[in-house]
């Protein structure tokens, strides 16, 4: 079967004259048939190639309710299942499917234009924690607050379908269904056209490397496993074993289907190192090719983010250069390199970094590890990534996962100084990647980002808490691990809007605003060619030096991630240059002198934990 660039082809939609087209993939079957709830009828598909089975039909409207009833092949035996392309499970994984029209909503974006990847300032957030309400509209009533923030693409934590109302979403198991308890998928569209109406961009999370336990009945229809392959959440998707074409489509439709009838702008692709496909063509290069067939339908951009935890070229080069063609990729040895600079103990992953040294080998190189031996890993890891432009690359000083996956889920506003909190804002802020920051980091939030879930089943929920206790019983014994299943960790993870009104709090939220103005209003800032970059480590000092320039324009930033007043020689005269930015002055919240004047000569003093960014004088 084809697929349909302009609608999708799979699961239950209504066409033109109304009537419902419901197609699903169920090689397994010997007959297929779609129950009805609300008139009890069942109704039988017909069979298509290739394990397809398809029905037209008048007999059900939107918003009802419909399931479908499989009498399998091998054994005879009838089982009864949701639809695995379904768009809406009012009743969570485990009820029936609910009939939706996605061509009913009115969209007014229609001259949204989108915004280049290249201005994306990006805050993630998850929708059950961002607000107390915790659902879209909430999220909604916030937009004012983050495009006066200076964001310019907000990029929401997964929304398909899990058990229950607390989850992350990376366990979602209706890929196509947007999550019940967070508004279902009418009210994505709402908040997606609201964004465009603000001028903000959206990007969605989605997981294609694994399905979530609890509802999954998906191997029912048909082979959407193998075995060849294996992931730490579950069962490996297949896209390369026997069965597997349907399988990949199931997953382009979903890409499609987000770009299309959602109007997202870009999609986050998680862990996609845990994607195991040796076909001929990579299943997130037919994503590509498929999605800029759409953009040449729609006439608007779409963007492929991977999280990618290999330091691999192939996944972000072009197709013409015998890449997948992702447009960006999460690059966390930033991070890594970044928390070891402001104290971070280095242990686990963190062993790899050292210091300012790998901090500013990623200013210059984007990836710290680029073919060198690896401790941690016990190998050489990762390759160059060449003359890769900037805004192919998003980093962050913290993130859902660098927070959620810590056993108490601390932030980095309670392990580090207000003025560290500066230093590594800034540290992001100058970068020549894209900056991402997490929900409250702006006002130096303290609640903890926990994980957490709230699975029906009892044998799940005890392996998840035993799965949590294990992962850190060798740092902390079995002790303190907050119950994943609990409501109170859900709520404690909840962000603390009421801190807005404390004078620290809002200390922090005015210079990440200040921190955003100027990335967005200096030419050098701005500008993410890698090409004019040039940072400098003083290892002995925990200093470091990072230099950009477009043409004449020349900016001078000087870290100090130690404790202590520290003297660089710059090799420029201090005097040429202006002060943009002091994290060190008294309007920060410093018990500093302000810098009235620079010294002659080349020698600057840095206060402790401090960065200072200076712009070349036209002399």
């Amino acid at each position: 079967m084809g697929i349909d660039i302009q609608k999708r082809s799979i699961g239950l939609n209504f066409n033109e004259s109304g009537q419902a087209e419901i197609r699903v993939w169920a090689p397994l079957a010997e007959q297929v048939a779609v129950l009805i709830t609300e008139s009890a009828a069942v109704i039988d598909l017909f069979n298509e190639e290739y394990g397809y089975w398809y029905l037209q039909t008048d007999q059900i409207k939107p918003l009802e309710t419909y399931s479908f009833k499989i009498s399998s092949r091998k054994d005879g035996k009838e089982l009864v299942r949701s639809d695995p392309a379904s768009l809406l499970q009012a009743e969570g994984p485990q009820g029936v499917s609910t009939a939706f029209d996605l061509k009913s909503f009115p969209w007014t974006d229609n001259n949204w234009q989108g915004i280049a990847l290249k201005d994306f300032i990006i805050y993630e957030l998850h929708t059950g924690t961002f607000t107390p309400e915790g659902d879209f509209a909430a999220i909604e009533k916030k937009l004012d607050y983050l495009v006066e923030l200076g964001i310019t693409a907000i990029e929401i934590m997964p929304v398909a379908q899990f058990s229950g109302g607390r989850n992350w979403g990376y366990d979602g198991v209706f890929p196509f269904a947007v999550q019940n308890t967070y508004g279902g998928p009418l009210a994505l569209q709402h908040l997606v056209n609201t964004c465009h109406e603000k001028g903000l961009a959206v990007i969605l999370d989605v997981v294609y490397n694994h399905v979530g336990p609890e509802g999954n009945y998906f191997a029912d229809f048909g082979p959407y496993f193998t075995d060849k392959y294996h992931t730490p959440w579950g069962q490996a998707i297949n896209f390369d074993d026997a069965g597997c074409d349907a399988v990949r489509d199931f997953y382009i439709e979903n890409a499609l289907m987000w770009f299309r009838d959602f109007h997202i702008d870009a999609l986050r692709l998680d862990a996609v190192h845990a994607i195991k496909d040796f076909s001929p063509v990579h299943i997130l290069a037919e994503i590509k090719s498929h999605t800029e067939k759409l953009a040449r339908v729609t006439g608007r951009t779409y963007e492929l983010i991977v999280e990618l935890d290999l330091n691999d070229g192939r996944f972000i080069r072009p197709q013409k250069e015998f890449g997948y063609g992702m447009d960006a990729q999460w690059i966390d040895e930033f991070h890594h390199a970044l928390r070891v600079c402001a104290g971070q103990e280095q242990k686990g992953y963190y062993s790899d970094f050292n210091d300012v040294a790998d901090l500013a080998k990623s200013f210059n190189s984007a990836y710290v590890y680029d073919g060198q031996y690896s401790p941690h890993r016990q190998k050489k890891f990762g390759e160059p990534v060449g003359d890769v432009p900037g805004d192919k690359f998003v980093v962050f000083s913290q993130n859902h996962d660098q927070v959620g996956n810590r056993m108490l889920g601390e932030r980095t506003a309670t392990l580090l100084s207000f003025e560290m909190l500066k230093v590594m804002a800034a540290a992001v802020f100058c970068s020549p990647f894209l900056p991402l920051i997490f929900m409250g980091e702006e006002w130096a939030e303290t609640n903890p980002f926990q994980f957490f879930v709230s699975h029906s089943d009892h044998d799940l929920v005890e392996a998840v808490r035993e799965g949590r206790k294990a992962e850190f019983s060798a740092f902390h014994g079995d002790d303190g691990v907050p119950d994943p299943q609990s409501e109170s960790t859900f709520q404690h993870s909840k962000l603390d809007w009421q801190k807005l009104q404390v004078p620290l709090n809002l200390k922090m939220l005015t210079y990440y605003k200040t921190l955003i103005a100027l990335r967005k209003q200096n030419e050098v800032l701005a500008d993410l060619d890698r090409k004019n970059v040039k940072a400098v480590a003083y290892p002995e000092k925990r200093c470091l030096m990072l230099n950009r320039w477009k043409g004449t324009q020349k900016i001078m930033m000087l870290f100090n991630f130690s404790d202590q007043k520290q003297n660089l020689s710059t090799g420029e005269t201090i005097q040429d240059w202006a002060v943009l930015l002091n994290s060190s002055s008294l309007v920060w919240n410093e018990p500093h002198d302000e810098i009235n004047s620079l010294p002659p000569g080349e020698q600057i003093t840095l206060f402790p934990e401090s960065i200072l960014i200076l712009s070349k004088k036209d002399v």
